[in-house]
């Protein structure tokens, strides 16, 4: 059997929904596609999404979670190329005190968002 699929969405969940879908649309140009809330009321997803692509980047808010989520050892990260000047466009998050490590030499840097996940953050031509 050969499986043929696509990816659809990537998910994280987060503290605090309005700050993080304020921080993806600043950061990286991010807008809600659609939104689900529970019958009662105890969580939220949203789905962002970019101008080019059918991918969509979900946030869940769980009422119940107060406290911070433990993101672990696990360096998993999501990765956004960006259009434009990517100096440019490092110096606005560099701005936005949201640049968390630079590799130089590979020509690359992560941000971090309200939660502590990292994004990746590539020019959109492919070296």
């Amino acid at each position: 059997m050969q499986i043929k699929s696509r990816f659809d969405h990537y998910n994280i969940n987060v503290k605090d929904l309005n700050k993080s879908i304020e921080f993806y649309k600043k950061a990286l140009g991010l807008k809600e596609k659609k939104r689900r809330d529970a019958k009662d009321g105890s969580f939220t997803l949203v789905y962002l999404g970019d101008e080019y692509t059918d991918f969509l980047f979900e946030l869940t808010w769980l009422r119940d979670r107060q406290e911070p989520y433990e993101l672990g050892d696990n360096e998993i990260h999501l990765c956004i190329r960006v259009d434009g000047d990517y100096n440019e466009v490092r110096a606005f998050h560099k701005q936005m005190g949201c640049v968390c490590f630079e590799n130089k030499d590979m020509g690359l840097y992560f941000i971090e968002d309200p939660d502590g996940y990292w994004i990746e953050i590539l020019p959109a031509k492919q070296g």
